[in-house]
């Protein structure tokens, strides 16, 4: 099936981004700042809850109960939709999702569309879209709206704007918004925003958001957030797009028990989100007259296929991985030179686009671990990461066959096998190791090494081989 790609830049290694990233150092305090704060609120409502690890497992079921009936669930859903008075469209990639939209909103004679913050929509370019069809997309949360105003791409799951401090916002308001003179005082700042955007919320036929879930059997859309924004975009608007991937269903209104749970405190670390909003299809004299649901692959069914990577799928985009991560924390987002930063970035991006496209993101981890911890549904991301790792390695021997040069790394393997397959052999090398070491060893370990093999010491001392093996050292003993 066709697919459009992420807006990514496969020229751009994770490693060379992280380390330009790491020489901000107001970046780094912004980002510890933040991911500690979030991290405690987390753990403290989470220790509430004595069956947490109860709901982790349910909604790990659950997800994988939709993935593998996918199909049946997909189409329970657009029946249930268009009972409802609901308008349901199909796109394969971004192209067709982003035409589906441009021509809703061009069908009412409107030229501009108010947001609420969707990450589904950053994947296909939406914005970009609009505006080279000359419609207007402004986004209403907080911190989208903030890095929309700065021209730059959100660095964080949940808090776009992570990277930026008060003072940062203060100026940016300022100079885009004419605000005057104003203090960098959180509620000045959210009061000059919400002035920009309540003459928005007033005039704008059209609404474009996207979906935390859907329900299978109900056809109904739910959106959780925090700042009252988004139910000002579903309530006001005369027209509502939703543009929702097709991993986001759950079964059946009751699925709400776990997951209503499990999100807000992974996310915000709160026990409910101050404004969770459902919906379905239309209610005349109430909300929009009209809807459109926009239910988008764009690679998903090839992470479906993949049975090792598939519980990918499974995020709920709280982005709690991000804010344990000990990379993250250190590079920010927009090293990760994607829609989705962090842990389940690393996983998922490779796959929605092909590894060929971002080969670098699955080693962006230290394979720690602590993202598989605090996961609430439980996806193994340490897991993905090493099974994205073979693919990548294969990506590049299958390139290098193909244009007929040598796979160095292949060829290093398939030597030491042979070496490791003998005992014999296997003798001579540690013989020959032992020689060949007395010109790298001082102070007892091995600090730096030649040509490629210096990849390994530039972060590490490596143990020299010992003076003798543990056959030797038996066989004297004997």
């Amino acid at each position: 099936m066709k697919y459009e790609p992420l807006p990514t830049h496969p020229g751009v290694r994770f490693e060379d981004a992280a380390r330009a990233a790491l020489e901000n150092t107001q970046l780094r305090r912004n980002m510890g700042k933040a991911t500690q704060t979030i991290r405690a609120k987390r753990a403290a409502v989470v220790d509430e809850l004595p069956d947490w690890q109860a709901l982790r497992e349910a909604g790990r079921a659950i997800k994988e109960r939709t993935l593998r009936h996918l199909d049946a669930y997909l189409t329970e859903f657009e029946a249930s939709v268009q009972r409802a008075g609901g308008r349901v469209h199909w796109a394969r990639d971004a192209a067709e999702a982003n035409a589906i939209v441009t021509g809703i909103v061009r069908g009412h004679g409107a030229k501009e569309v108010i947001k609420i913050k969707s990450l589904t929509t950053d994947e296909i370019g939406l914005n970009e879209a609009l505006a080279a069809e000359g419609i207007e997309a402004t986004e209403t949360d907080l911190a989208e709206l903030i890095i929309q105003l700065a021209g730059e791409r959100s660095s964080h799951i949940l808090v776009p704007a992570i990277h930026k401090n008060r003072s940062e916002i203060r100026e940016l308001f300022m100079r885009r918004l004419g605000t005057g003179e104003i203090s960098d005082a959180p509620k000045e700042l959210a009061a000059a925003a919400r002035t920009h955007l309540r003459r928005k919320f007033l005039r704008v036929p059209v609404a474009v958001s996207g979906a935390n879930f859907g329900v299978a059997d109900t056809g109904t859309v739910c959106v959780v957030e925090s700042e009252g924004n988004g139910r000002m975009c579903l309530t006001l608007p005369r027209v509502l797009v939703s543009v929702m991937g097709i991993e986001k269903l759950i079964p059946t209104w009751e699925d709400f028990e776990v997951f209503l749970q499990l999100l807000p405190r992974s996310s915000t670390g709160e026990r409910m989100n101050p404004y969770t909003s459902f919906w379905k299809g239309v209610t005349p004299g109430d909300g929009p007259s009209e809807f459109h649901l926009i239910l988008l692959d764009n690679g998903r069914t090839r992470v479906l296929a993949d049975q090792a990577g598939r519980q990918a799928l499974n995020c709920i985009r709280c982005s709690a991985c991000l804010n344990i991560c000990p990379v993250y924390e250190r590079t920010g987002g927009h090293a990760y030179n994607s829609v989705y930063p962090g842990p389940i970035g690393a996983i998922l991006t490779p796959m929605l686009t092909g590894v060929h496209n971002a080969p670098s993101l699955p080693y962006a981890s230290s394979l720690c671990g602590a993202c598989y911890e605090v996961c609430p549904v439980k996806i193994n991301i340490p897991e993905v990461l090493i099974h994205l790792r073979g693919e990548v390695v294969r990506e590049k021997q299958d390139h290098a066959h193909a244009s007929g040069l040598p796979d160095p790394e292949g060829l290093a393997m398939k030597f030491l096998a042979h070496v490791f397959a003998d005992p014999k052999r296997y003798e001579r090398a540690q013989k020959l190791g032992r020689l060949g070491q007395r010109f790298f060893v001082k102070d007892g370990v091995i600090d730096r090494l030649p040509g490629p093999l210096g990849g390994w010491t530039a972060m590490r001392d490596i143990f020299p081989v010992a003076p003798h093996t543990f056959r030797e050292w038996w066989s004297k003993r004997s």
